[in-house]
């Protein structure tokens, strides 16, 4: 639905936010962030995982891998304190580019 571009700008900022609770592995994110958005947002899981790595690395989540008897092992990710950290401040770097968006298409001619 919406442009890839645009999705790929805040993605880190959507994976976090599903994080920002109970550790969930990468299936999990996805359908959160699906359903959250009603559906709007969709990510391939190959995306999505590369964002997983890449946050990982920095050391915004950690990864931990799980077994439980007659399923498959799977990584549950969760934040860490850096996560936090950049969580907020990419909650409040969004709100003031969404204000100053709206500023340019909302507003009256200069």
């Amino acid at each position: 639905m919406f442009s890839a571009d645009l999705k790929r700008g805040s993605m880190e900022l959507l994976i976090l936010t599903v994080l920002d609770g109970p550790p969930r592995h990468g299936y999990e994110i996805g359908k959160s962030l699906e359903a959250r958005s009603e559906g709007k947002l969709e990510f391939k899981a190959s995306t999505l995982y590369s964002v997983l790595y890449r946050m990982e690395k920095r050391g915004w989540i950690a990864g931990r891998w799980v077994e439980k008897e007659g399923e498959r092992r799977r990584c549950r990710y969760s934040l860490t304190a850096e996560g936090r950290e950049a969580l907020a401040k990419q909650r409040s770097d969004w709100r003031s580019f969404v204000d100053t968006v709206d500023l340019v298409v909302e507003g009256g001619h200069a």
